[in-house]
């Protein structure tokens, strides 16, 4: 199980750290090119996205990596799965309904590494 859980928290917290970095960094009219949500908020509204995104993806690995408060590992799961819960939320009230399934995948991965390191 504890490789498991490893194997999802590296691949999760490198997909969120990538996807942050992305919100973080690019101009909001690039990315607004593939995620029409970006639309729906302000430029630093879609940059605190990608910042916490970046920060739960260190969160996923780096506490349970260096054994320094291994608490913050789960925590960091409830949080990105706050946030995924938050944007399948989203994508319903603006019927893009295809999005929710990968918020779904992902949100659900994020449940697990909570509940297996909890």
């Amino acid at each position: 199980m504890n490789i498991f859980l490893w194997v999802l928290q590296g691949l999760l917290g490198a997909a969120f750290i990538g996807a942050g970095a992305m919100k973080a960094s690019q101009p909001v009219e690039k990315l607004a090119e593939n995620m029409t949500w970006v639309k729906r908020y302000s430029t630093n509204t879609v940059r605190l996205i990608g910042v916490m995104e970046i920060l739960g993806g260190l969160g996923l690995i780096l506490p349970w990596a260096t054994g320094i408060a291994t608490i913050l590992t789960p925590l960091a799961a409830v949080g990105l799965a706050l946030i995924m819960l938050l944007a399948i939320v989203d994508h319903a009230r603006a019927k893009e309904y295809p999005m929710i399934a990968v918020n779904v995948v992902l949100g659900a991965l994020t449940v697990i590494i909570a509940v297996g390191r909890f």
